[in-house]
């Protein structure tokens, strides 16, 4: 048996990323996307940024060696951040908020993470306003703590970049990339990577309805993992060709349906991006789809794939099959699933204005 002398120990880090493509089927007749399976690496998707962010934080001399990390999350980035901050030997702490799912708890609890937990919402930001005024508090109080602030930080996205090579090497082309939006990190990094090898690439962002991020106004959200109600400066504007903005019910089918058809589950970004990505497979025939299924499903197996979960908040009652569409951002709120080919940074919007 191996002897850990160190306090780091990085032997497991190697195993983050290097994930599978899969084909999911979308119809009966044959359409279908490619998925790239993150549940299949060590940590899920965010394990990558979680490496990329510590990693260029350790490189600039901004993390010491031991020093704690502090992070805001709804949990996934969570997951990531405490795999690589252990191996590179510093404590965790994660500024959580009440809404986190008991089985997250009780994981970040085997893993040894300090959760300091919000019970109230922000009036204006929402929950990730009230984890973020929380977590000034925490480093206000923690000598020596370093918050990789994954909203904001290009570390971020960079950490994505080994994703993009991946799949240049594992699909022939690819026409349009289906990427759920949170802190903008994952699409920021692919985008940069993969337009360069297919310049004509068409890339279409998914958000969740009451998001702020392509210019909805912020309203509570079932939905974790996707979404913000802050504007994050790591989501490139420019980079969308179209923006998709989707519901609780119909994700919650869409999860439903790909687990049924292929035995592959996941949660609200997977169900998101599959939604998508299936229908514009089944619109454009001859497209070459691609998406990004960040996670696997244990977090979910009381929510998503629990029907008494689901039946209490309304979430079981048959779902929309089209997108409506709307001429730009603001024309209107959207209460489900829709779409828009205008995408501007409403930071920018409300400058002009």
């Amino acid at each position: 048996m191996r002897r850990l002398d160190s306090p780091a120990d990085t032997s497991l880090l190697h195993l983050v990323g290097g994930t599978p493509v899969g084909w999911i089927a979308a119809d009966e007749h044959g359409a279908g996307y490619w998925a790239k399976l993150e549940s299949a690496g060590l940590g899920g998707m965010k394990a990558r940024a979680a490496a990329s962010l510590l990693a260029g934080a350790a490189s600039r001399g901004e993390l010491a060696p031991g020093a704690p990390v502090v992070e805001s999350t709804s949990g996934t980035l969570g997951i990531g951040l405490a795999l690589v901050a252990r191996a590179l030997g510093h404590p965790v702490i994660l500024v959580v908020d009440n809404e986190l799912e008991p089985d997250m708890r009780a994981l970040f609890s085997a893993y040894g993470v300090r959760l300091e937990v919000v019970e109230r919402q922000h009036p204006e930001g929402g929950w990730q306003q009230a984890r973020l005024d929380r977590l000034t508090e925490v480093l206000a109080t923690t000598p020596g703590a370093y918050w990789p602030d994954q909203y904001d930080n290009p570390d971020n996205a960079a950490g994505y970049a080994a994703m993009a090579e991946e799949i240049i090497e594992q699909i022939e082309a690819v026409d349009v990339l289906v990427a759920t939006v949170g802190s903008g990190g994952h699409c920021a990094g692919l985008t940069r990577v993969l337009r360069r090898h297919w310049p004509g690439l068409r890339v279409i962002g998914v958000d969740s309805i009451g998001s702020r991020i392509f210019g909805q106004p912020s309203r509570h959200r079932v939905m974790r993992g996707l979404g913000s109600s802050i504007l994050p400066r790591n989501v490139v504007y420019p980079d969308y060709d179209e923006v998709h903005w989707v519901g609780p019910v119909e994700t919650v089918a869409s999860c439903r349906a790909v687990a049924a058809r292929t035995c592959l589950a996941g949660g609200w970004s997977t169900g998101a991006a599959a939604l998508v990505s299936g229908w514009v497979a089944c619109s454009e025939p001859e497209t070459r789809v691609l998406t990004v299924f960040p996670d696997g499903p244990h977090r979910y197996l009381s929510t998503i794939y629990d029907d008494e979960w689901c039946t209490t908040r309304g979430l079981l009652v048959p779902p929309v099959t089209e997108p409506a569409e709307i001429a730009t951002p603001d024309e209107a709120e959207v209460r489900g699933w829709a779409r828009c080919r205008v995408v501007r940074d409403p930071a920018q919007t409300q400058v002009s204005a």
